[in-house]
C-alpha cells in the first residue's frame, strides 16, 4: 500500500473550507477513482491529471489508484483541486516524498501539458488556508501576487508541475514560459466602472484612473443634486435621481466612487476576495483599494444583481458592488423581479442563495444610487418640452419602483436640465472631487467618533431606536418632520430617514448634534 496527502480549498461563496486530498495506490487492475462529492468538472479532473502528469514526465502509476477529498460532506467543484490531486498522486508513487506534501495547501488547474493556469477565488482560499493555520502555500504563478495578500502564508508561485516536482524533490528547476492573461468572464459583462468605455467587464480601477475624466467640476449646475451626492457619500446614504434624458444623472452617479474614502485594508481585501471568486481582478492589480463601480444594464436579470446561477452561486452586481456603488440606471426599466430581491441585501448587507448543492452567503453592503426619468418620454413636468405619454402611462412608469424599495432610499432630488445661461457661467464649474472627498472624509470621521464602541460605521446603518434614544437633536429641530408624520405625509421608517440626514449634514457642516 502506497499512501499520500495534501490539501485544497473548497469555496462556497467568498468563504473557504481545507479539503484534504488522498491519494492510496493498491495492487490490482490499474483504474482512477475519485470520491469525495466532487461535481462533473472535478470529475473531468481525472483525465486533465492523468495527462499533466504523463507529459510532465512521470510514470502514471498502473495500480488502482483511488483519491478521496475529504470532508466528503462539503460541495466541491472546479478545476482548483487539479494540482493537489496530481501531487498526491506521486506523493503516493514515491516520485515526491510524501512527508513534504502533508502541510502544504495547492491551488491551481493543470493543463494537458502539465501547465499551471489560474483559477478564481485564490485569495478567500487563501485566506481560509491561513485560518486554518497552513504557512504554505503553492499557487500559479500568475495568481502569486493575489496569494501574498495575506499575512503569515509563504506562498510559492509555479508555472508547470514540472516546476513543482522539480521543487519538491530538490531538483533543478526547468524553466517555463510564463502563463498568459485570460480575458475577462464574457458571462459578466454589462458590470463597469468608470471610465472602461464599453461593457466588456467589470474590474477595478486605481484612485489616479478613477478620477481622470470624471471630476465632481465637470457637473455644470446642479447644485441641490451635487450637494445630495455629498451627503449621501459622507453618511452612506441611498439616493434617487430623477429628472430627465441629459440632466447629468449619469454624470453625478460615475463620480460618486472617488467621492468616498478609499477603502481600509479588512474592506480591500473583502472586495477583493469578491471580485476575485467573480473572475473580475485586473492583470497586475491583485488588491482593490478604492470602491467599486457597477452599473447593470436594465436588462439584467434578478441572477445578474443579487447573484446564483446553475451549481453554487456566483456573486451579482450588488455583491460586485460591496462597499462601493451600485448604480441602477434607467431603474423603472428593470424587471419588477429584479428589484423586489434587492430589499435583502438593502437591509441586511448580504445576499443568502439557497441551492441544492448548499447554500451561499456574499456580502453585498453598497451604496445605491437610483436614477430614472420622469414619465416613458422623459419631458414630463419640463416647461420647454411636451410630454406626449397619457396619464395612466406616466402611472404606470412611476409605479414600477415599489414603496418598500423607495421606502428604504434616504435622498430623493430632482435633476433638472442644464440651461444655455448656466453653461455660459465663467464660474460654472463647481468643486472638484477633492474637495468634495475631503469634506466626506471629515464627516465619516466625525460619525464614526460618535459610534465608536458600536457595530455601526455610517449614519444610514443606525437603527432610528438607537438615534432617538442616545443621540438627541436640538430641541425643535425635528418639529416639522414631526409635523408630518402626523399628517402621514411621513411614515415611522421616513421620519428616522430624515434623522439619519441630519445627523450626516450636521457632519459635514461641524456641528455636534443636528439644529433646524
Amino acid at each position: 500500500m502506497a499512501f499520500a496527502r495534501t490539501c485544497s480549498v473548497a469555496l462556497v461563496g467568498v468563504e473557504g473550507v481545507v479539503v484534504e486530498v488522498q491519494a492510496d495506490l493498491e495492487p490490482g487492475v490499474a483504474a482512477f477513482t475519485l470520491v469525495g462529492l466532487p461535481d462533473k468538472s472535478l470529475t473531468e479532473s481525472k483525465d486533465r491529471v492523468r495527462a499533466a502528469v504523463v507529459n510532465s514526465g512521470a510514470a502514471w502509476p498502473a495500480k488502482k489508484l483511488t483519491v478521496g477529498l475529504s470532508p466528503a460532506s462539503v460541495p466541491k467543484s472546479g478545476s482548483g483541486f487539479d494540482l493537489a490531486v496530481a501531487a498526491a498522486v506521486l506523493g503516493a508513487a514515491e516520485r515526491i516524498d510524501p512527508r513534504v506534501l502533508a502541510d502544504i495547501v495547492m491551488i491551481g488547474e493543470l493543463g494537458l501539458d502539465g501547465r499551471v493556469r489560474p483559477v478564481r477565488g485564490i485569495l478567500p482560499a487563501v485566506i481560509a488556508a491561513a485560518d486554518a493555520g497552513y504557512e504554505q502555500v503553492v499557487v500559479p504563478e500568475c495568481a502569486a501576487a493575489e496569494a501574498s495578500l495575506v499575512p503569515g502564508v509563504s506562498v510559492l508561485g509555479i508555472r508547470s508541475l514540472r516546476q513543482l516536482i522539480a521543487v519538491l524533490a530538490d531538483e533543478p528547476v526547468p524553466d517555463e514560459e510564463p502563463e498568459e492573461e485570460g480575458r475577462p468572464d464574457p458571462l459578466l459583462a454589462g458590470l463597469r466602472m468608470p471610465g472602461t468605455g464599453a461593457a466588456t467587464g467589470m474590474h477595478s480601477l486605481g484612485a489616479a484612473q478613477q478620477d481622470q475624466g470624471h471630476d465632481l467640476a465637470d457637473v455644470v449646475g446642479q447644485l441641490s443634486a451635487r450637494t445630495a451626492v455629498e451627503v449621501a457619500a459622507a453618511g452612506g446614504h441611498h439616493l434617487f435621481l430623477e429628472g430627465p434624458p441629459g440632466a447629468g444623472k449619469t454624470m453625478l452617479a460615475e463620480r460618486l466612487p472617488a467621492v468616498l474614502p478609499r477603502l481600509t485594508r479588512q474592506e480591500s481585501l473583502e472586495v477583493t476576495a469578491v471580485h476575485s471568486v467573480a473572475g473580475l481582478l485586473p492583470a497586475g492589480k491583485p488588491l482593490i483599494d478604492v470602491a467599486p463601480y457597477c452599473a447593470p444594464h436594465h436588462s439584467a436579470t434578478m441572477q445578474a444583481l443579487v447573484g446564483g446561477g446553475p451549481g453554487m452561486a456566483r456573486p451579482g452586481a450588488v455583491s460586485l458592488s460591496h462597499r462601493g456603488v451600485l448604480f441602477l440606471d434607467e431603474s423603472p426599466e428593470f424587471s419588477s423581479q429584479a428589484l423586489d430581491a434587492l430589499r435583502q441585501p438593502l437591509e441586511a448587507g448580504h445576499v443568502v442563495i439557497a441551492r441544492s448543492a448548499g447554500v451561499v452567503r456574499f456580502p453585498a453592503k453598497f451604496l445605491m444610487v437610483l436614477a430614472a426619468n420622469p414619465c416613458p418620454c422623459g419631458r414630463f413636468s419640463q416647461t420647454d418640452d411636451f410630454c406626449e405619454c397619457p396619464p395612466s402611462a406616466i402611472r404606470r412608469y412611476q409605479a414600477r419602483l415599489s414603496g418598500p424599495l423607495l421606502d428604504r432610499v434616504d435622498l430623493r432630488v430632482e435633476v433638472d436640465r442644464v440651461t444655455r445661461a448656466q453653461l455660459a457661467q465663467r464660474d460654472a464649474r463647481g468643486e472638484s472631487t477633492a474637495v468634495v472627498a475631503d469634506r466626506v472624509r471629515a464627516a465619516r470621521e466625525r460619525a464614526a467618533a460618535r459610534l465608536v464602541g458600536t457595530p455601526w460605521g455610517t449614519n444610514s446603518e443606525v437603527p432610528g431606536r438607537e438615534l432617538r434614544s442616545r443621540w438627541h437633536a436640538v430641541p425643535g429641530a425635528m418639529d416639522a418632520a414631526e409635523r408630518s408624520l402626523e399628517r402621514g405625509v411621513l411614515t415611522a421608517r421616513g421620519l428616522d430617514r430624515v434623522l439619519r440626514v441630519a445627523w450626516t449634514v450636521a457632519d459635514l457642516v461641524g456641528h455636534d448634534r443636528p439644529d433646524a
